[in-house]
């Protein structure tokens, strides 16, 4: 879940969010999304993002926590999950690539395609940004089909590796801004990648971390605690 709160400063705004919750504020996770300077014409306005319990809002790209590994896969049991890995499919030939899709992971209304195919590293792009259009599009045509369909995209486990990658380099980067007392940022993530990071630095001693930029990539910036 995730809440909206304005102040004059940051800590204005993360006091508000404090008072109108009823928690402690080492039991939620701030992004700031507006950040407007003073000058003649108009006062300083910060406003903030705050995660707390269990939020999945930030979560086009999450991998289900029953998500079998390896290359397991499970059958397609309806029309409808037929349909979108024939969509799928098809959207990757045409994109000139041969491939096969499965289901990886079943649970309620998500599920999981992997994706399998001698051109892996050039369907999930730099980044992983090929994969993230295409789950977006093949969420589009789900969608189409049923609105409460979620689908999450995968190939060679893809995004598993990834997130364990970002989760190190944000403890590597923390380790630095406690020593040298400096902040630093990491760099542009979407939304669920930054949640990634906010969570796993949320218990470490000294460190805060705020959300910078603007648009679906912004930067985390990792800085000592009080500055």
């Amino acid at each position: 879940m995730y809440s909206d709160f304005e102040g004059r400063t940051e800590q204005e705004a993360i006091d508000k969010a404090v008072e109108a919750l009823g928690i402690e504020r080492s039991q939620f996770d701030v992004e700031i999304i507006e950040n407007t300077k003073k000058s003649f014409f108009k006062k300083s306005n910060v406003k903030i993002r705050v995660y707390y319990g269990d939020d999945s809002s930030a979560d086009e790209y999450e991998e289900d926590e029953e998500e079998p590994s390896g290359s397991d896969s499970i059958e397609a049991v309806n029309d409808t999950e037929k349909k979108i890995i024939e969509f799928t499919e098809t959207l990757i030939q045409k994109m000139g690539y041969e491939c096969s899709v499965s289901v990886s992971f079943r649970r309620g209304s998500k599920i999981g395609l992997s994706i399998e195919s001698q051109d892996s590293s050039i369907i999930i792009g730099r980044k992983g940004k090929n994969l993230d259009a295409i789950q977006l599009i093949v969420n589009v045509y789900a969608g189409n089909i049923n609105p409460d369909i979620k689908v999450v995209v995968d190939s060679e486990n893809y995004r598993m590796r990834h997130e364990e990658q970002i989760i190190r380099t944000a403890y590597k980067t923390a380790q630095i801004v406690k020593r040298t007392g400096k902040s630093k940022l990491l760099e542009p993530m979407n939304p669920f990648e930054r949640r990634l990071v906010h969570t796993a630095l949320n218990d470490v001693d000294g460190i805060d971390t705020k959300s910078e930029g603007e648009g679906l990539y912004k930067q985390v910036r990792i800085i000592p605690q009080g500055k």
